[in-house]
């Protein structure tokens, strides 16, 4: 495994770790989503906008540029956060290190699991994984980047 691979790797466990919500409501979902809304729309990004909670859709938005194939990402990513509580970023990277990719061998359809960027846990203190935020339309590590940032920003305003 390559030590940027492995940065990389350790950077977004770090990010899992970190942003971590107390609660996580419907008012929360919709804030959070134009949140993400704004940051693509003011970058002109041609992305969909998916936040769930459990298997309850709270916010979905398609922004100019994007297509009904990102809704089709957005479902698959969104599996790999609730089958393997990680994002879907971190686990195509962790799957990538050991020259693999998601398929049967891990129990599952690549048709209907992603293991690329963009899908990130709403994870709960002391609860666990209860819920995904999906960003879909961009590179991988950008879809992922964008999500993160809205989190962070999100979190950091209280």
């Amino acid at each position: 495994m390559s030590d940027d691979l492995d940065q990389l790797i350790n950077d977004i466990e770090q990010q899992e770790a970190r942003l971590v919500f107390e609660s996580f409501t419907e008012a929360d979902a919709f804030a959070l989503g134009c949140l993400l809304v704004n940051l693509a729309t003011e970058r002109r990004l041609p992305v969909a906008v998916d936040i769930r909670r459990g298997p309850q859709q709270l916010f979905h938005a398609g922004l100019p540029g994007s297509t009904a194939d990102n809704d089709t990402w957005i479902e698959r990513k969104v599996r790999v956060v609730y089958r393997f509580g990680a994002s879907s970023y971190l686990v195509g990277r962790r799957l990538a290190a050991k020259g693999r990719q998601l398929d049967a061998s891990q129990g599952v359809d690549p048709a209907r699991f992603a293991a690329h960027g963009g899908a990130f846990p709403v994870r709960l203190a002391n609860a666990g994984v209860i819920g995904v935020v999906t960003v879909s339309g961009l590179p991988q590590a950008d879809d992922h980047a964008l999500v993160v940032e809205a989190i962070e920003t999100f979190l950091a305003a209280g």
